[in-house]
């Protein structure tokens, strides 16, 4: 990964005699709100289906609203056999299902992937922050001493990667977990795509994790940005983000390890772009979203133009909505704007799962051949004047989709997926 002395990154996408392998995803997993496993999140992205419901994950008295994006009924021990589900907190049981989910989704088994030298790189914002609260919460009410053990060997952030690594029995691996905050999935989807195509690795399960926790929750409720009942991004009276939680994993190969075996292709990674500004704790910063869109259009080989539609970022806040469309205005040119969609709309905002659940989406999209609708949409906010394809999907024939996340101390990542097609 090249990074120059502005932060600029992601290493060039394949072009005419580039020696680099072409990568390729060939499996999903998805636990969402709105859908466990591909169908299930296939289809809630085509209804426009919402996730919001009152938060049961901790005590919510004493904050005005508490709605968010939970998980129901996820079985971590459906997935999880080689270990104790009990082992890995919250965050880390979505990691390994979504794992395993997008192992099988492969048409590939445990053995094939062990049988390879693998990378396991898993994005998150919060890591094991629910088990944290926990932990705060009964040393407060008992000291130390009533720690519980197993809870306290949950928290490592590592073992939202460790924990996929020790599930599948792999050996010849490298596993790495990335905490660049609510950007961190398309960081671990570029980490692999860097990976596979000099060589480094022949297959790599790619994604972020996270699960609902006080913590975060507390932390955007103190900022005035939890919105009271739902999500609506670039709508004029859209009022803030809703926590959500889940995880994203791809797993992606070489091309001519797909074609070998006849896979499935959702879609080609044609590259990324990073971008840290570190302007401001939390505010975005239009210009740098701009630059990192363009890195990631150099880096991919593509332009603008060619750009079918923007997965966003789109958290719902006012300030962050606002930016992000100004950016895309400033580098697609105001009279060519592509669409531009949320889907944080139906899931939340998942913070480290985000983008690389946004990642599956556009997967999805250029496969099945649809743009996912931004929904309780009621007006756009002219300051923001994107097309947010509101609250219906609509079929379209898709080429290139860019997937934007943006976090907190500037951490922007840009990715670009296109159809598959041949050299020919």
């Amino acid at each position: 990964m090249n990074t120059d002395v502005r932060g600029q990154s992601g290493s060039p996408g394949p072009r005419p005699g580039d020696a680099g392998r072409r990568v390729v995803i060939t499996g999903l997993g998805v636990v969402t709100s709105i859908g466990i496993g591909v169908e299930a999140f296939a289809g809630g992205l085509r209804e426009g289906r919402s996730g919001v419901k009152p938060i049961t994950a901790f005590d919510t008295t004493g904050f005005a609203h508490a709605n968010g994006c939970e998980v129901a009924d996820f079985e971590p021990e459906r997935w999880i056999h080689r270990q104790d589900p009990e082992e890995l907190g919250r965050a880390g049981q979505f990691s390994v299902a979504a794992a395993l989910m997008a192992v099988a989704d492969a048409g590939i088994t445990a053995e094939d992937v062990r049988a390879r030298r693998a990378l396991v790189s898993v994005g998150t914002t919060d890591g094991e922050s629910r088990d944290l609260d926990h932990l705060v919460e009964t040393g407060l009410a008992g000291g130390p001493e009533a720690y519980e053990p197993v809870v306290a060997r949950r928290v490592p952030a590592g073992r939202l990667s460790a924990g996929i690594v020790r599930e599948l029995g792999l050996e010849d691996v490298e596993a790495v977990t990335i905490p660049t905050a609510c950007a961190a999935g398309n960081y671990a989807v570029g980490y692999g795509y860097d990976a596979l195509r000099s060589g480094d690795v022949d297959i790599a399960l790619c994604g972020g994790a996270d699960a609902l926790c006080r913590k975060t929750f507390t932390g955007f409720y103190r900022l005035g940005t939890i919105a009271p009942e739902v999500c609506r991004p670039f709508d004029k009276d859209r009022e803030g983000i809703l926590t959500g939680e889940g995880a994203g994993i791809l797993l992606m190969e070489s091309l001519d390890s797909a074609l070998a075996r006849g896979a499935r292709i959702y879609a080609e990674v044609l590259g990324y772009g990073l971008a840290c500004d570190a302007l401001h704790p939390v505010a975005p910063d239009r210009d740098s979203i701009a630059r990192t869109m363009r890195i990631a259009h150099r880096n991919a080989g593509v332009t603008p133009d060619q750009v079918d539609f923007v997965s966003a970022h789109g958290t719902g806040t006012k300030a962050n909505d606002i930016t992000e469309a100004g950016a895309i205005r400033q580098v697609f040119g105001a009279d060519a704007m592509p669409r531009t969609v949320s889907i944080k709309s139906m899931i939340g905002h998942s913070m480290g799962a985000a983008s690389a659940v946004s990642a599956a989406a556009c997967a999805l999209a250029i496969t099945e051949g649809f743009i996912p609708p931004t929904v309780n949409h009621r007006e756009t906010d002219p300051e923001c004047g994107v097309d947010c394809v509101p609250n219906a999907a609509v079929e379209a024939e898709l080429d290139i989709v860019q997937n934007n996340a943006l976090a907190f101390g500037g951490n922007n990542a840009v990715l670009i997926l296109g159809k598959y097609r041949s050299a020919a």
